[in-house]
């Protein structure tokens, strides 16, 4: 039996009840932290929340019950999408790709009444953890039904969507086409984009995990929304941030006193706060902005007027919100 199909098929299920329940709420995005101007070659958020999504599934807390009345306070799982010349592409493919599309669609001119085949022209995969891959399911012949989308990713998020149930399918029928990049050659897109994968240390229980670093002719944005923390890296990360000019960031977790009761060392993500630490100087010096993603719903800091908040703004970093954008 293939590796993790009825755990698959359960995920599929509560995920496609989970999106029935919540839909509404996300219908109006979360709003940018500035409203933005830009045009050419750029980055738009179409998410900053954790895997689980904000609200988070069966969770009573203040940011998700405040989440499921006020649709300012909601937010899609985590992901990116690069516009680069008349196209678009996703990085990852969230368990909230329908939205997310959505919040695309204005790059593409769409032919009425019919389902658009081709609703992005490629998708970037960071890695096999639920919030980042589990919206390829509605790529496949159920729904959307897409014609061989090219899908980068490592040799190992390759094998893992090959070698399991449902994602092979997906494969066979040619509704993607697989490209295996290394980590530091760059993928060219049309407008003079680059984007380069980076490997970073996460959790591999059964794929490595890519950040992705996209440069154009005006700015070099870094996307790094699952790592491990950052003294479990080879290189200084300071280093790997020589030369970008937008970082953002795993913003997980704020401080050690958003988890009581847990080992700080087992946590397997940088400490907000410790990241402000290490970068406080290139945000002084103003030659780095760092814009937090992918935030658990228990994070303070998604509380626009929590202390955790004020204290990010206050020290030059932000934290991002859907439909923000960045120039490449």
């Amino acid at each position: 039996m293939k590796r993790g199909i009825w755990g698959v098929g359960l995920l599929l299920l509560l995920w496609g009840c989970s999106v029935a329940m919540h839909t509404a709420i996300q219908e109006v995005p979360v709003k940018a932290t500035s409203p933005s101007t830009v045009t050419g070659p750029r980055v738009r958020i179409l998410g900053i929340a954790q895997d689980g999504g904000l609200p988070h599934a069966a969770c009573s807390c203040s940011n998700c019950s405040a989440a499921r009345t006020d649709p300012s306070r909601a937010s899609g799982v985590a992901s990116l999408g690069i516009i680069a010349a008349d196209k678009a592409y996703l990085v990852d493919a969230s368990p909230d790709i329908i939205q997310q599309l959505a919040t695309l669609s204005d790059v593409r001119t769409l032919e009425p009444n019919r389902v658009d085949r081709t609703p992005v022209d490629g998708v970037f995969l960071t890695h096999a953890h639920i919030g980042h891959y589990l919206g390829l399911a509605l790529l496949g012949f159920e729904a959307v039904n897409t014609k061989e989308l090219p899908v980068w990713c490592s040799q190992k998020m390759g094998e893992f969507l090959t070698q399991n149930a449902p994602w092979d399918r997906l494969i066979s029928q040619k509704n993607l086409a697989l490209n295996v990049e290394q980590s530091g050659e760059p993928v060219a897109l049309p407008g003079g984009v680059q984007v380069t994968p980076i490997g970073v240390p996460h959790r591999a229980e059964y794929t490595d995990t890519y950040g992705y670093l996209m440069a154009g002719a005006r700015q070099r944005v870094l996307y790094i929304p699952d790592t491990s923390p950052w003294h479990a890296w080879s290189h200084p990360m300071e280093e790997v941030l020589e030369g970008v000019d937008v970082a953002l960031l795993d913003g997980t977790f704020y401080s050690g006193d958003e988890l009581p009761g847990r080992d700080l060392t087992k946590i397997g993500h940088p400490l907000m706060v410790d990241t402000m630490d290490r970068l406080q100087s290139r945000v002084d010096s103003g030659t780095l902005r760092v814009i937090f993603v992918h935030l658990n719903h228990s994070n303070p800091a998604l509380d626009p007027s929590s202390d955790a908040r004020k204290t990010v703004e206050k020290r030059g970093f932000s934290i991002g919100g859907t439909g923000q954008e960045f120039a490449l």
